[in-house]
């Protein structure tokens, strides 16, 4: 019975996701830059981890922070470019209902984790910076596993929470979804069913994932500003400015680019920037953020290359 009422109410099993270009010679060309892309962000991401794990030196909460959204990042863009790749090998763009329910939820669990992972990492600047004598105490292994552990928590209500909405959705007409992966606002476009409670849930709960952590990482960093306004040494506020500063860079395109994405659900004419931001949020970002972390830092870059180039640290 329970069987039969879901068939009549999604006729589609499958969609078509029409990718980047449509062109067989633009489509190699995609084909080149993304592998590259996959396999530079792999990389980077993977070295800045390893890095973290064999030098003592980093084995404080902030890289603990930074390690685990390394592994975050590696998740984020496998989760979309290799099968969007292995679609543009085999020249099929067909998608089951399921594979793409499975796919949202991994992107939104990733996604979502991130969001309370860089909350967790400005708590972390605020309590070195502004509270040093009691940051031991407050910023334990204990404070950070549970910090970890909560984000996870959250992610996950927050995934399946968007996976099971979309399930109540009917899809019985057209099937060919304009982006390079599945997500929220393209299968909205494509329900035969309202999606206002939907689309409310996505800007309710949307408030909560990015709202409430941009005002935490806006509030912790104003404190951090006042301190190291007050600090004396010029390589003191130049050593807090560059670990802040690297932080903010990566707080600013991440929530930058979410909230232009979700915040405003788009037309189908809208469809065609919502790739561009796609790409920047499952590739440029989880690319550029080692390289951020590690162009100003210098613990980063020798922990890099002794990783490198075999050596281990004499500390």
């Amino acid at each position: 019975m329970d069987l039969e009422a879901r068939r009549n109410r999604t006729a589609v099993t499958e969609f078509i996701l029409l990718g980047l270009v449509e062109t067989e010679k633009l489509q190699s060309v995609v084909f080149v830059l993304f592998l590259i892309a996959y396999l530079v962000t792999v990389g980077g991401n993977l070295s800045i981890l390893a890095a973290i794990l064999v030098e003592p030196k980093l084995h404080t909460p902030m890289y603990f922070f930074l390690g685990n959204l390394s592994a975050l990042d590696v998740g984020c863009i496998t989760v979309t470019v290799p099968a969007m790749l292995s679609r543009l090998l085999s020249q099929k763009r067909r998608i089951s209902y399921e594979a793409c329910l499975t796919q949202l939820f991994f992107f939104h669990l990733l996604a979502g984790m991130d969001c309370f992972l860089l909350t967790a990492m400005a708590y972390d600047r605020f309590l070195a910076i502004c509270q040093p004598l009691t940051y031991s105490t407050h910023m334990s292994q204990a404070v950070q596993l549970i910090l970890v552990a909560v984000s996870w928590a959250f992610a996950f209500t927050n995934a399946l929470t968007h996976t099971i909405a979309l399930t109540t959705l009917n899809f019985c007409g057209p099937n060919e979804v304009n982006h390079f992966y599945c997500d929220l606002p393209q299968l909205f476009q494509l329900s035969c069913s309202s999606t206002q409670l939907n689309e409310l849930l996505l800007f309710a709960v949307g408030f909560i994932m990015a709202g409430a952590p941009v005002v935490l990482i806006i509030t912790s960093y104003i404190h951090v500003a006042a301190a190291v306004l007050q600090i004396h040494s010029v390589e003191g506020k130049k050593k807090a400015f560059s670990t802040c500063g690297s932080h903010l860079t990566v707080v600013c395109l991440f929530f930058g680019t979410g909230i232009f994405n979700y915040m405003r659900l788009g037309s189908e004419e809208a469809s065609d920037k919502d790739k561009g931001v796609g790409v920047f949020n499952t590739v440029i970002n989880p690319m550029l953020n080692p390289l951020i972390y590690s162009l100003r830092n210098p613990d980063v870059q020798g922990a890099l290359w002794r990783v490198l180039v075999g050596k281990q640290s004499l500390t």
